[in-house]
């Protein structure tokens, strides 16, 4: 998720929210500040977009379907197929366990959030790219170097 410029705002909590921020963002080791800007974006995603949900640490932070696959995996399978959308959406659902109507609803969250779900796409095949890739040649280890990386050899 992008961050944008800072703004200073004032707010008021009730003793008991401000103590529960504070301990909350102390076991994720965070500031109450910053666990409390994740909330806002977050909670405010989930209201624009009923059925997303938020999974993972809190650097790596990545929308949802609620009981279902991230986002970032429902356009990634979609821009696998061919067709229209709505042709695409029929395949995915017969294809898989979900129902057309949630992947609908990635589709609008993939549409407010565009950058950050191709960019996690992108990550996500560039991993899969260097899994495959074969190793690099090395040259071969002679018996007196394979000794001198159990113990050094003097001269």
């Amino acid at each position: 998720m992008s961050t944008s410029r800072v703004v200073t705002t004032t707010l008021r909590l009730s003793q008991s929210a401000s103590r529960r921020l504070a301990a909350r963002a102390a076991r994720e080791g965070t500031t109450s500040t910053a666990l409390l800007d994740r909330l806002i974006r977050e909670g405010v995603d989930q209201l624009d977009h009923p059925g997303i949900v938020f999974r993972g640490p809190m650097n790596d932070r990545r929308a949802a379907l609620v009981a279902g696959p991230d986002v970032w995996e429902v356009v990634a399978r979609l821009q696998e197929l061919d067709g229209p959308v709505e042709r695409r959406i029929e395949v995915l659902s017969a294809k898989s366990s979900l129902h057309a109507g949630k992947i609908k609803i990635a589709i609008a969250y993939a549409r407010d959030h565009g950058g950050e779900i191709i960019e996690r796409i992108g990550r996500n095949r560039e991993a899969a790219e260097a899994i495959r890739r074969p190793p690099p040649v090395r040259a071969p280890v002679t018996e007196r170097d394979h000794l001198t990386l159990i113990v050094p050899l003097r001269e």
